[in-house]
């Protein structure tokens, strides 16, 4: 019988779910144990949902049974999949789980800034009446959206409803319902050069370490407005900061950054023209609920086929 370890927590209706989806392994669930009979549990399974220090542990051990780990977020940069490929593991992500809340997260920064409702907060704080100069508008304006998948296609479903003019850049280029134009990456400055709005969704790869940078924000108007809601790696940060400082660009919508936590010395906190959140516009009551839907379509796939059918990682492409 092949084991499945779990290093989330999940409710015993969600526990029931996940053994009924594969009744044929044992279930397990290891959270929050740090015993022997957890590290055993974990070196013998065929099958672990979720990630932590425990699990890197075992991916790099020589006696591990391991063949398919279901990541239980979207992204897997703090992942080693080039050690996974070695074993021959199978990896698998949550992504799906997140276009709602980051979505919605995106154009309350979009509106924020535009209508500077991120200065009349900080007034409001210090009791201070003072009517910004000018206010934006969305309305009618170019929006790109940088990584056009499930989070991209619902932002750009949303942008569409604001009669916004929304360009896509995608690796393949391929067209995609909600764009009204998709462009291939090798063809970003160009969209940069269009764009009122630019959205980062990108995970961090090989590829898109740094693909935003001095050049980048060159590129783009000095109206414009940059939100990056995929990984703070695809920034680089002084390019950023200096373009934020000199007027290069508008403002700034950030949830990820090259450093987490952002340090209490990190210039971006004193910036007027930026909002942070701290990486958390995922951050949703629905979220384990999504999650446990990609989990067991998989494991009710591995059962009857072998193998998970869901957001399977791509080794070349890294995501």
């Amino acid at each position: 019988m092949g084991t499945i370890v779990s290093v989330h927590s999940f409710t015993d209706e969600q526990a029931a779910a996940i053994q009924a989806a594969c009744p044929e392994y044992r279930y397990v669930n290891v959270a929050g144990f740090e015993t022997e009979d957890a590290r055993e549990a974990l070196k013998s399974a065929e099958i672990i949902l979720g990630f932590n220090r425990d699990v890197l542990k075992i991916v790099h051990a020589d006696d591990n049974r391991l063949r398919w780990l279901q990541n239980l977020g979207a992204g897997v940069d703090h992942i080693p999949l080039e050690r996974l490929q070695a074993l021959g593991v199978t990896v698998t992500t949550a992504s799906g789980v997140h276009p709602n809340g980051i979505s919605e997260s995106i154009f309350a920064m979009l509106l924020s800034l535009t209508r500077k409702v991120h200065v009349a907060i900080r007034n409001q704080q210090s009791q201070t009446w003072k009517s910004s100069k000018e206010m934006g508008e969305a309305h009618g304006k170019t929006i790109s959206i940088v990584g056009a998948g499930a989070i991209g296609a619902e932002t750009a479903k949303i942008a569409q409803a604001f009669g916004m003019r929304v360009l896509g850049v995608r690796r393949s280029g391929e067209p995609a319902q909600w764009f009204d134009e998709m462009y291939a990456s090798d063809r970003l400055d160009e969209v940069l050069a269009q764009s009122d709005y630019i959205v980062n969704c990108l995970p961090l790869t090989k590829e898109t370490r740094h693909l935003f940078g001095k050049a980048q924000f060159a590129a783009m108007k000095p109206s414009s407005i940059y939100i990056n809601i995929g990984r703070g790696g695809t920034t680089d940060t002084e390019a950023l900061i200096e373009a934020l400082r000199n007027d290069r660009i508008a403002g700034a919508g950030l949830d990820v950054f090259e450093q987490e936590p952002l340090p209490k010395e990190h210039p971006l906190w004193s910036l007027d023209n930026v909002i942070l959140t701290p990486h958390e516009t995922g951050n949703t009551p629905y979220y384990m609920d999504r999650a446990l839907a990609i989990v067991i379509e998989n494991l009710e796939h591995y059962s009857s086929h072998g193998k998970p059918s869901r957001n399977v990682v791509d080794w070349q492409a890294q995501y």
